[in-house]
């Protein structure tokens, strides 16, 4: 199951790159989309990180393996204090973004890539 609200849309971001933003505000709590996943394996993961595609994957579980989230996933971009976050469904194989503070129209929607407790999630690259 894929699925996102209507007002989303991918544009140049402060940040670098492109960013996910929205047209219309979002409400605290709100479900922002539902992304599929590519469940990457360890042998895979060894070969994105030669690539461009290695800033775009997420840790899958606790077994080695990545995913690449399709929609929009793979594309928010990273923020130390977020207005979304991300929660995987390994069930359903898709990561869940929902907004934890009010999002204005216009504005970038970002979640945190770091996790405290797992020093896999290091950033990787100096943040804007």
């Amino acid at each position: 199951m894929s699925t996102r609200i209507p007002s989303l849309y991918v544009a140049s971001s402060s940040k670098g790159g492109r960013g996910v933003f929205t047209g219309e505000a979002i409400e605290e709590g709100s479900l922002i989309e539902i992304c599929p996943v590519i469940i990457l394996t360890a042998a895979d993961l060894e070969r994105i990180h030669q690539t461009q595609l290695h800033d775009y994957y997420f840790i899958w579980g606790e077994q080695g393996l990545g995913a690449i989230a399709l929609g929009f996933g793979s594309l928010y971009n990273h923020a130390s204090e977020p207005n979304a976050v991300y929660e995987m469904d390994y069930d359903s194989q898709t990561i869940d973004i929902y907004c934890v503070r009010p999002i204005k129209a216009g504005e970038e929607i970002t979640i945190c890539y770091t996790d405290e407790e797992d020093e896999r999630t290091r950033l990787w690259f100096e943040e804007k």
